[in-house]
């Protein structure tokens, strides 16, 4: 197995959505989006926003790794393994459920 977690190890047709209570949002005030959990917060970077702008609860993994792909032009296997990374991460804290 490799270092980067895939979405087949997360399964493709998994839909993520934000846990309860989590609130992914646009800061005026800071001019960034971040992503707003009980008692944290977490300030994405660019790719991370990008791919949390996808993230519906209707669309799923396959569907956005798809999405990021071919908009960002990059090999699906390495988007896959970026964003399945991500989430991965994110729902271990809580944030997102997959």
């Amino acid at each position: 197995m490799t270092d980067a977690v895939t979405t087949e190890a997360v399964g493709e047709a998994s839909v993520p959505r934000f846990a309860r209570g989590v609130k992914f949002r646009f800061d005026d005030t800071r001019k960034s989006w971040m992503v707003l959990a009980p008692e944290r917060l977490f300030l994405p970077d660019e790719a991370a926003t990008e791919i949390l702008k996808l993230v519906d609860g209707q669309r799923s993994l396959g569907a956005i790794v798809d999405d990021l792909a071919t908009r960002f032009d990059v090999p699906r296997d390495e988007m896959a393994g970026d964003v399945g990374g991500m989430l991965r991460d994110l729902a271990e804290k809580g944030v997102v459920l997959l």
